[in-house]
């Protein structure tokens, strides 16, 4: 057995929320009680879920709730033994916030999103359910085509959006992580996700937040072909140096870091652009070595102040969410990522 303690282990709650709703072809919402109850029932071998991941909407949480309706959650989550990790800010159009690469008042309103991210997250962390983790953003921009008529540009806005928003954080002790996904406009690729970054240039404020699922998607240049790393019919040998490759360029900005699986397609549910699929642990069709790949993005994890790894499972199928075995087999490729990976 290993010895190493950390990084904690935590699920996320959203694959509750993302992609669901009543709209036509669309799942019902999972409560947050039932997503916690469903994460408490995870173990494997004594070993438990340290913690918990959260997206600050609705139905789960009302991203106005007073102080006090916020300690509630705060004290719902403890009772279960969990930590707050990572807060997924709610920028989304539809939501609080809107496009980072739209006009003033749009991006004024993705700014504000942030702002209230931030004040949640104080509560949790002056009520001690919340010690570590960051804030998730995206340029919540759907899609690349209209990024594409004008690139550089609208990375430029992208960027300034980013470098206000991060400010923001910055000012309550807050950090943000950008998810790189190819359904979101400046970060759909690799090489556009770096320029991102390059150009926000806030390291010790806003970072990568790695997904491997997702960044399986950045190699095939699905996209952005003229970024893939991977041609088809490569071979395993090509499959690691581009991986290395990738991973070099991103894993230093990289702050936060959700395991996955990804078969090689795309998904998207409701209102969510279709973004790299997830899939159960134990897929047979997986295409990733969870735990080889985890590895190249989890190297110096530590120095770069990452204290939780947490799975996500968005836009899985209910029965998968509601099925014990899907989290019994998630939390035991966790713990094999942190025996081959972690420390104490």
């Amino acid at each position: 057995m290993s010895a190493h303690t950390a990084p904690k282990l935590h699920n996320a709650m959203w694959p509750g929320l993302v992609g669901k709703g009543d709209g036509e072809g669309q799942e019902p919402a999972i409560s947050l009680d039932t997503m916690l109850q469903l994460t408490a029932a995870a173990s494997v071998n004594g070993q438990k879920f340290d913690g918990i991941d959260y997206f600050l909407f609705l139905p789960h949480t009302n991203p106005d709730a007073s102080d006090d309706e916020i300690r509630r959650i705060a004290d719902k989550i403890a009772s279960y033994g969990f930590a707050v990790g990572s807060l997924v800010a709610p920028i989304w159009p539809g939501t609080v916030g809107d496009s980072a690469m739209g006009s003033p008042v749009q991006r004024a309103k993705f700014v504000d999103a942030v702002r209230k991210a931030c004040r949640i997250a104080k509560i949790f962390n002056e009520h001690g359910v919340r010690k570590y983790g960051v804030i998730r953003i995206d340029s919540a921009e759907f899609g690349v085509n209209q990024w594409r008529e004008h690139a550089s540009a609208n990375t430029k806005r992208i960027a300034a959006t980013f470098r206000e928003a991060a400010a923001v954080a910055a000012g309550h002790g807050e950090r943000l992580a950008a998810e790189g996904e190819i359904c979101w406009a400046g970060m759909h690729s690799w090489k556009d996700m770096l320029d991102l970054l390059e150009a926000v240039d806030m390291p010790g404020s806003l970072g990568f937040q790695c997904d491997l699922a997702h960044t399986y998607l950045y190699l095939l240049g699905y996209n952005a072909p003229e970024h893939a790393l991977l041609k088809p019919g490569h071979t395993e040998a090509d499959f690691w140096a581009a991986y290395k490759e990738m991973t070099d360029k991103l894993r230093p900005w990289t702050i936060d870091f959700h395991v996955a699986q990804n078969d090689g397609n795309v998904h998207g549910a409701g209102s969510h652009d279709k973004t790299g699929k997830h899939c159960p642990a134990d897929d047979p069709h997986g295409k990733l070595d969870i735990v080889k790949c985890s590895g190249y993005w989890l190297e110096g994890a530590k120095e770069r102040g990452i204290r939780h790894i947490c799975w996500d499972g968005c836009m899985f199928p209910n029965a998968t969410l509601h099925n014990p075995h899907t989290w019994n087999t998630i939390l035991n490729k966790m713990i094999e990522v942190r025996n081959a990976h972690g420390w104490a």
